[in-house]
C-alpha cells in the first residue's frame, strides 16, 4: 500500500512543487485544497490538474467561507497591495495576511491525516523569498507539530506520530522553481497572482506575481505565464 501522506495544495509555486517532493519521496498522495473565500480561487482550478500531474490517490476541496471575518486584503474589500519593492515586500505584515489561515488548513488536514490513517503532512511554508506571514516561520510549524502530537488520538495512543514536513522552508523561490523543474513540474499548471483578472489572467504587480518574477529570473528561467 506505501506510505501515505496529506499535501497542502494551493494551486502555487511551492504547494506544487511540495506535491512533487511527497510523490518523488515514494509517498501515495492525498491532495487538500481550500476555497476559503479567496479573491483568487482560480487557482483551485490548477490546483486539481496539478494534482492529477502527480496522480494523487484523492484531491479535496473543503469549503471555509473565511469572508465572513473578513479583515484581509484576500477576503474582503481591501486594496491587495501593488508594484511593492522586494525591501517593502519583505519588512511587515502585508494586508494579504489572511488571519489563522495556516492553522484552519494545518488543523483540518491533521484531521484528514486521521481518518485516512496517514502519519505525514507536507505543507510549502517557506521562511527565506515569503511575504512576512507568520503562520510561514519555523517556529510556528515547530509549535503546531508539538500541539499534533498531543491533539490526536494516534498520538496520545502512541501509536503513531503525525509529522508536519516542510521541505522547502528554507530554500530561496529560484531553488524552488528548480527543484519543481528537476521534479517534472510543470509551472503553466500553477496560479500565484493576488488579484487575477476575470480570466485568471496574473496582475504581474502583486508581492505574490513579483516573487514568482523574481524567481524564475533568478532561476534563469522563463515564466511559462502570460501576464496581464
Amino acid at each position: 500500500m506505501g506510505l501515505k501522506a496529506v499535501v497542502l495544495l494551493s494551486g502555487g509555486i511551492d504547494s506544487a512543487t511540495t506535491l512533487a517532493i511527497a510523490k518523488n519521496e515514494g509517498y501515495n498522495t492525498y491532495a487538500i485544497s481550500f476555497n476559503y473565500g479567496q479573491r483568487h480561487s482560480f487557482e483551485l482550478e490548477k490546483a486539481a490538474k496539478i494534482a492529477g500531474l502527480f496522480k494523487s490517490e484523492k484531491h479535496l476541496v473543503v469549503n471555509i467561507d473565511l469572508r465572513k471575518f473578513g479583515g484581509s486584503a484576500l477576503t474582503d474589500s481591501i486594496p491587495v497591495p501593488k508594484d511593492r519593492n522586494e525591501k517593502d515586500i519583505s519588512h511587515g505584515i502585508p494586508s494579504t495576511y489572511v488571519p489563522a489561515r495556516n492553522t484552519i488548513f494545518l488543523s483540518l488536514s491533521l484531521g484528514w491525516a486521521e481518518i485516512i490513517e496517514a502519519e505525514d503532512i507536507f505543507i510549502g511554508v517557506n521562511a527565506i523569498d515569503y511575504s512576512g506571514y507568520p503562520d510561514c516561520r519555523p517556529e510556528y510549524i515547530e509549535a503546531f507539530q508539538q500541539m499534533a502530537s498531543i491533539a490526536t488520538k494516534a498520538g496520545v495512543e502512541r501509536k503513531s506520530k503525525i509529522k508536519i514536513h516542510t521541505p522547502l522552508i528554507n530554500m530561496s523561490k529560484a531553488e524552488i522553481i528548480k527543484k519543481g523543474v528537476s521534479l517534472g513540474m510543470d509551472f503553466s499548471l500553477t496560479h500565484s497572482c493576488y488579484d487575477p483578472i476575470s480570466s485568471g489572467k496574473p496582475c504581474g504587480r502583486c508581492d505574490s506575481c513579483l516573487l514568482r518574477l523574481k524567481g524564475f529570473l533568478d532561476a534563469g528561467l522563463k515564466d511559462p505565464l502570460e501576464y496581464s
